[in-house]
């Protein structure tokens, strides 16, 4: 952790050639970001003077360091991590620029190992410009969990919508051939335990949909509702589990059954993604749970059709910074509350409330 009174939050840069620095630079010109974290920026000063220059910001700086020693509290600040110069374009696709995201990416991790920040958000890269030696990785989620262990989980994120995919970054014809129970019966057990410990909800009901259409209609449209999916979730109900489905994911979104629900548990990446961007694009947040540390990101991606004109929305990275902090406070505060419990000894053999959801 961080010596100063304030979490130390490293932010990557991201693609040079998107709106990641754009939005970085204006997320820190809202003064309450310095007042309740230190952000350290792992880019160049060069790249960000340019930016900062097309985007016709004359009236914010960062403050440049060359050690993480140099830390200034008070002001956003800015570790070079490469010398090199950089030739950019915005809006193209660049695989001599994409390794530059990942020199800011590794600075990062080196950071959050030796203790000099406390927690990350990544502004978005171009995974297929990314590639290399370093990151041979499907995304943000996946590099992370190689560098630090764990069982990473992709959490999207917005007030009061928290959904995860059960399968992330798989062709769509691979989702079913890859389903279990055990892989279903984890997920719930995993996203739980991240609903309690990372926000902070003492007893999270988590809703699940099935894969099929109408969650195959009791075996007519498929059977993995009835062989998998029903299975896993009254196993994990009579363990003690809020969980419930599986639902039908069209009525179960159009009919607003999902604010009923702190958590949601998607089969595919799109089954979840496109409702959560249709209900909160601009705020949602994209949050790597089950990891020994903190990860978020905004929810979308380099942007390459609006980057350098100056008209890129940072409010979901904005929300990004305040959710890092809010869950570094609850993963606190769930340890101490957890370091001394108190003797319980009643018994129950499942959860003592239901949840009426009709579609």
């Amino acid at each position: 952790m961080s010596t100063t009174d304030k979490p130390v939050i490293g932010i990557t840069c991201g693609d040079l050639n998107g709106i990641g620095l754009e939005i970085i630079i204006k997320t820190m010109l809202d003064n309450r970001i310095t007042e309740i974290c230190t952000p350290v920026l792992f880019a160049s000063s060069k790249v960000v003077s340019y930016h900062r220059k097309a985007l016709n910001i004359v009236d914010f700086s960062f403050n440049i360091i060359q050690d993480l020693n140099q830390i200034n509290p008070k002001r956003p600040n800015l570790l070079n991590a490469w010398k090199e110069d950089v030739s950019l374009e915005f809006g193209k696709a660049d695989p001599a620029v994409g390794k530059f995201a990942v020199k800011s990416l590794l600075a990062a991790v080196q950071a959050l190992k030796i203790g000099k920040i406390d927690a990350v958000v990544t502004a978005p890269i171009n995974k297929n410009v990314t590639q290399g030696d370093e990151f041979r990785f499907s995304g943000h989620t996946e590099f992370f969990e190689y560098h630090f262990g764990g069982s990473a989980m992709m959490i999207l994120c917005a007030e009061g919508l928290r959904i995860t995919p059960l399968t992330v970054h798989v062709p769509l014809s691979s989702v079913s051939p890859i389903l279990s129970e055990e892989r279903i019966l984890s997920t719930i057990s995993r996203f739980e335990k991240s609903l309690k410990t990372d926000f902070g909800i003492r007893r999270p009901k988590i809703a699940v949909l099935g894969l099929n259409p109408h969650a195959g209609d009791s075996g007519l449209i498929g059977l993995e509702e009835v062989t998998l999916i029903t299975p896993a979730i009254e196993k994990s109900f009579a363990s003690g589990i809020l969980v419930y489905g599986p639902f039908s994911a069209d009525g179960f979104f159009g009919s607003g059954a999902f604010r009923k629900f702190d958590g949601i548990i998607s089969m595919y990446h799109d089954q979840g993604l496109i409702p959560f961007k249709l209900l909160a694009f601009d705020e949602g947040v994209n949050f790597t749970a089950g990891l020994p540390v903190v990860r978020t990101s905004p929810d979308h991606g380099p942007a390459y059709d609006i980057a350098g004109k100056g008209v890129a929305d940072e409010t979901s990275f904005k929300q990004a910074m305040w959710m890092a902090i809010d869950i570094m406070r609850n993963r606190k505060l769930h340890s101490e509350i957890s370091a001394n419990p108190l003797p319980y000894s009643q018994q129950r053999s499942g959860p003592d409330e239901d949840v009426v959801v009709e579609l």
